[in-house]
């Protein structure tokens, strides 16, 4: 584990227009810096994070002033087996830069906010917010750097949709694009789970619109979330080993039914420990913007043809990897993705990794991705070329 210790930084924009139009003021994006930009600003990497994750990727951050939501479990970095000296993502040469999304509740402008014509958080009245908007905002950041041009930039799970909306908006500010357990089109029954985790929330008795912020808060709703996601990040054969053998009784979320095996209570646990750090409404508006995702409507084009355009034109090279075991972002997702930009001219690698932990592979086998991203991220030619 690195014990380098980093702490977030903070960037206040003048205004800045979501999709539906409406246009936040001085919002505020929260962000991490993992090394150092060189001379001519060309190594940097922007990296998004997942769902529930946070711009700390790396070292160990303690605390960020004010925030409730930052608990213990958040203090350590969630990609430290990727990123550092000599790690998949090195520091020595590369400088990443990782911001909290838009919407978010970890130091970036969301819903619990507050909103400067008020002074009260904005709940209810914090707009919708889309991939698109994720992937203009990270460029409002690397525009405070000076940075015209990323070396590479780099998302996995929802993090790779703004990775690839990021390239597809912005073809001309990037040279390489890394996928990790992603996609680029949303499934029927990818939307349906997400619209489950979404009337889990809307139908908490204290979530009021949004407007819970002085009157208490959704945890019922937010953990039930939680725990309609969790069964697509673990893959069913780790429950049998994360689920500890006693059953420890619940009283606070249920009343009459008496939960009879470990795994009820492991996912109850999972449940109630996600809501002493994460925020209903952030959790609302990312589930939302990942809902209605399609990187051809983020991009207002009607061929992947003409999405990857860009893409030729520029040059980029792309690694995609798939998981095995992954009940999330599925393979065929990754394989639809690999074979459009394959028809489109653009150099991919595509890699699956063979794991029995599911989605959260990612963040808990490291060997299986670090040699390939160091090569892909270091390397301009392609494995085999």
């Amino acid at each position: 584990m690195s014990e380098q210790a980093v702490i977030t930084e903070f960037l206040t924009l003048d205004q800045f227009e979501v999709a539906e139009g409406i246009t936040l003021q001085s919002p505020q994006v929260a962000y991490e810096v993992y090394g150092e930009l060189n001379e001519d600003r060309s190594n940097a990497i922007l990296l998004f994070h997942a769902l529930s994750g946070s711009h700390h990727a790396m070292g160990i951050n303690r605390g960020i002033a004010g925030n409730e939501f930052w608990t213990e479990e958040l203090h350590e970095g969630w990609w430290n087996d990727f990123i550092g000296p000599g790690k998949g993502i090195d520091t020595d040469r590369f400088c990443v830069i990782a911001p909290n999304y838009l919407g978010g509740c970890y130091g970036s402008t969301g819903p619990s906010s507050p909103d400067p014509a008020t002074g009260q958080p904005y709940g209810s009245r914090f707009p919708h917010v889309t991939v698109g908007d994720q992937a203009r905002f990270a460029a409002r950041l690397l525009d405070h750097f000076g940075i015209d041009r990323l070396h590479a930039v780099v998302g996995p799970s929802v993090g790779g949709l703004c990775a690839l909306t990021f390239a597809n908006l912005f073809p001309e500010r990037t040279h390489k694009v890394v996928s990790v357990a992603s996609s680029y089109k949303n499934t029927i029954l990818n939307r349906l789970l997400l619209f489950e985790q979404i009337l889990a929330i809307e139908n908490d008795p204290y979530f009021n619109g949004g407007d819970y912020y002085d009157c208490g808060t959704p945890n019922l709703g937010l953990a039930l979330a939680r725990m309609i996601s969790h069964k697509t990040f673990v893959h069913i054969d780790a429950f049998e080993r994360r689920a500890k053998r006693e059953i420890v009784p619940e009283k606070e979320m249920l009343s009459w039914y008496g939960v009879t095996d470990p795994f009820q209570s492991y996912m109850l646990h999972q449940g109630k420990k996600f809501t002493k750090r994460f925020d209903a409404n952030t959790y609302l508006r990312i589930v939302d913007m990942w809902s209605s995702y399609n990187a051809l409507r983020e991009a207002g084009l009607e061929t992947a043809e003409e999405l990857f355009a860009g893409s030729k034109r520029e040059g980029h090279h792309f690694l995609v990897f798939s998981i095995d075991s992954d009940f999330c972002f599925y393979p065929e997702e990754q394989a639809e993705l690999v074979s459009d930009l394959e028809k489109s001219g653009i150099p991919v690698t595509h890699l699956t990794v063979h794991s029995d932990k599911g989605h959260d592979s990612f963040l808990l086998e490291p060997h299986l991705y670090v040699p390939q991203l160091k090569f892909h991220l270091e390397h301009d030619e392609l494995p085999g070329s």
